[in-house]
């Protein structure tokens, strides 16, 4: 699947926010912190996670639909409900 260059860029600032958060929440379980805290951030990295997914998947649905490279087959409708499926 192609995603296009706006698209990447999003992306990747949505993931490199997710690792900071993420390292956060590792810092944050060795420093012994409350449970509730922890959960709260590790709720935000999952959210994080899940808009840069369905950022990809929406970019690249036109690409999805059409033939790729030439010997792969276009995407099916049921195809991409799974890959939608997959980050619900």
């Amino acid at each position: 699947m192609q995603v296009d260059d706006e698209a990447v860029g999003a992306v990747l600032n949505r993931l490199r926010r997710a690792q900071g958060q993420l390292a956060g929440v590792i810092a944050m379980i060795e420093a012994g912190r409350d449970c509730k805290d922890i959960v709260t951030q590790l709720a935000a990295v999952s959210r994080a996670l899940d808009r840069a997914g369905f950022k990809i998947v929406a970019s690249g649905m036109r690409q999805c639909m059409a033939t790729v490279d030439g010997d792969a087959p276009p995407m099916s409708e049921a195809e991409l409900e799974k890959l939608f499926l997959a980050l619900a």
